[in-house]
């Protein structure tokens, strides 16, 4: 009887056994679900652990990467997402938002993950392609994860492209008929003819997965032909076999959170509504299923194919006690009668400030919304696509009634948004509030389930979230079309707004400040940089106490050339801090300047404690859907789904438990 009256007590204020306890446990963070079919690369660190094992070496982690982005990954027309100089370049959102791409964007990711190893990496310009090299035993390794292949050279090692060239024309002189020539080429390799070429192609334990019988690779457009002409170019050839980098993003990760009245639901299928507006319809249709996806099965992707879609749908809880814990901001707010909320002193008006952010690029949305207003009064709707610094009119509310607000053209290509409603008038209400926002996914990092068992891990937590600054540094560029840096409001002192670029002084900085709901935990900052002197070079400081002192997070030195990414995290946050400033100190006697910028603020949610979660997966059996709910009582649980003959996944859903 004393545990019970004790735990009573603390209602509101404790977690017992991992499930909150009392009301104020309104926020649910980093939910996942692996199966036994898929992978947990919802973050660097998750990639890491899945991937790299102890007593790996270091071509053994060349590989992993390998495996890692031909499995997530497919060729197509690349996003635009117009936040960095070219298109998506970050390996985590190709997993998880896109799932395919061109060489540019592989060659990036490749390098973005064996920076994160600690590596050196680089990119290299040949024939009508692009390719990344990765530095171990003090020479560089080719990991080309955009035409899914690599070579093994007379060490035993992933061969250069250096090295690759070097065979390639050697063996072009040897047979001068066939040089370049790709009808020819294709002819030679049909029957294992490939065989015959080049020692350095069919050497390998994967030559022929890469290769197959007829010298094509398994997605059927690329093979030992095409290889046979990117790697041919004679001495003086303009920029073939150059270095040049591609712009790599890091700093994105899985983090789905969900709040009272919230639903996610991610399809193992597309509805039409891929945002990439330059992809060609033949290959759009490609990735609906698992035709081309050869090499991605043997390394255990079993989705049905590559571009997915989903729904995040939002009844905002507008019972007040409720709706203080899941609002940025709830000022002067009171209970309406009979429902919803309404001014708590009609002499000033009430503002409500609600948060939207994703792990998925958002497509479309709408709000709608239902009120009543007094004579006179109104209910004003306004947009922020920058943290809340500055806010865009939307709608102004005069009548009462239902109307329904479309968002579509504000969020499209946005990961995070606000909207605020400020109420004036004695007597009127907000009295419903439902937000749905439709998404762009890959389906190949989703939790897919098949015919036969099916084991479903779930995990929820650290109980975080994370205000990002992202945008381009190239303003004029995306005018209309996405942020830019600049709409964060830096503080500039001899930097252009142009490229965040060192002035002709020869030296500048530049401040970010960051503002999170809760205590902050880390501050992570990337950026892809050129520094093409010695000299030139950009260092990278944070502040926890309004630019007293700052910290330093790393430098990004030159001479780089065409330019190189770093990626740096700052975890020695003082307690109690909601605020940090990112000082950029840039010196200049050539070129230093920044492609891309990416700032993200970890913070503890301040209403965040897990709760139960109900999960629900629908699929195809023989003509017939059939579903599944489950309800994770814990931050970590583990159950089954049998599925029958002909099992095809079609969506899975969760939301809080009632």
């Amino acid at each position: 009887m004393a545990y019970r009256n004790l735990v009573k007590s603390l209602a509101g204020a404790v977690t017992l056994l991992g499930v909150a306890v009392g009301a104020r446990a309104q926020v649910v963070s980093h939910l996942n679900v692996v199966s036994d079919k898929s992978e947990d690369v919802s973050s660097p660190e998750a990639w890491k652990k899945t991937y790299i094992k102890d007593g790996m070496g270091d071509q053994d982690k060349a590989i992993a990467v390998f495996n890692t982005l031909v499995r997530y990954r497919q060729q197509a027309a690349p996003p635009q997402e117009d936040l960095q100089l070219g298109c998506v370049h970050d390996p985590l959102k190709t997993i998880h938002v896109y799932g395919y791409g061109m060489c540019c964007c592989a060659s990036g990711e490749v390098s973005g993950l064996v920076r994160y190893l600690g590596y050196q990496a680089r990119g290299r310009i040949i024939n009508a392609h692009s390719v990344p090299e990765m530095m171990y035993n003090d020479t560089w390794h080719l990991i080309d994860c955009s035409v899914m292949n690599y070579h093994i050279n007379d060490k035993g090692e992933l061969a250069s492209v250096d090295e690759i060239h070097k065979a390639v024309m050697d063996w072009s002189a040897q047979h001068p008929d066939l040089a370049n020539n790709e009808a020819k080429l294709r002819a030679f390799g049909k029957d294992g003819g490939w065989k015959n070429g080049p020692a350095l192609m069919a050497r390998g334990p994967r030559a022929e997965e890469f290769f197959g019988k007829d010298g094509t690779n398994t997605a059927g457009w690329h093979g030992w032909h095409s290889n046979m002409q990117e790697y041919y170019w004679k001495p003086g050839k303009a920029d073939l076999g150059a270095i040049y980098e591609y712009s790599v993003s890091m700093g994105y990760q899985l983090n789905v959170q969900l709040r009272p009245g919230e639903k996610i639901t991610r399809n193992f299928f597309s509805r039409g509504i891929q945002y990439t507006n330059n992809m060609a319809q033949g290959d759009y249709n490609s990735m609906q299923d698992r035709k081309v996806l050869g090499i991605q099965t043997k390394l255990g992707d079993r989705a049905p194919g590559r571009v997915g879609d989903g729904t995040f749908q939002w009844n905002v809880p507008l019972k007040l006690d409720t709706l203080k814990t899941v609002a940025l901001t709830a000022d002067n707010l009171g209970a309406g009668a009979p429902a919803g909320v309404t001014l708590a002193d009609a002499a000033k008006p009430a503002v409500l400030v609600l948060r939207f952010p994703s792990s998925y690029v958002y497509v479309m949305g709408e709000a709608a919304i239902a009120a009543n207003v007094a004579q006179g009064g109104s209910i004003t709707v306004l947009f922020s696509e920058n943290n809340g610094m500055d806010w865009k009119p939307v709608a102004k509310i005069d009548k009462s009634g239902e109307q329904k607000l479309a968002l579509t053209d504000l969020i499209k290509r946005r990961y995070d948004y606000q909207l605020k409603f400020e109420l004036v008038g004695a007597g009127t209400s907000l009295t419903s509030l439902k937000t749905t926002n439709d998404f762009q996914c890959s389906q190949a990092a989703l939790p897919t389930i098949a015919e036969g068992k099916n084991t479903i891990n779930f995990s929820a937590g650290p109980q975080e979230g994370t205000i990002t600054l992202e945008g381009s540094t190239n303003a004029a560029e995306v005018k209309g079309k996405q942020i830019a840096m600049m709409d964060y409001h830096p503080k500039l002192t001899g930097l252009n707004p142009h490229l965040l670029g060192v002035g002709d002084s020869g030296s500048g900085e530049g401040i970010f400040t960051v503002k999170t709901p809760g205590d902050m935990t880390r501050v992570r900052v990337n950026s892809t940089f050129r520094a093409r002197d010695a000299k030139d070079q950009y260092t990278v400081q944070v502040s926890f106490d309004g630019g007293k002192t700052f910290t330093e997070a790393g430098k990004m030195v030159g001479p780089t050339g065409s330019g190189s990414s770093k990626y740096m995290v700052v975890d020695n946050v003082p307690a109690g801090v909601k605020e940090a400033q990112v000082k950029l100190i840039g010196q200049q006697r050539n070129t230093a300047c920044l492609f891309s910028l990416r700032i993200d603020a970890d913070y503890k949610e301040p209403a965040g404690v897990f709760r139960p979660v109900k999960i629900t997966y629908a699929w195809d059996e023989n003509g017939q859907t059939k579903t599944n709910e489950y309800v994770a009582q814990a931050p970590q649980a583990t159950y089954t789904i049998a599925c029958g003959p002909k099992a095809r996944v079609k969506s899975y859903t969760m939301e809080l438990a009632q």
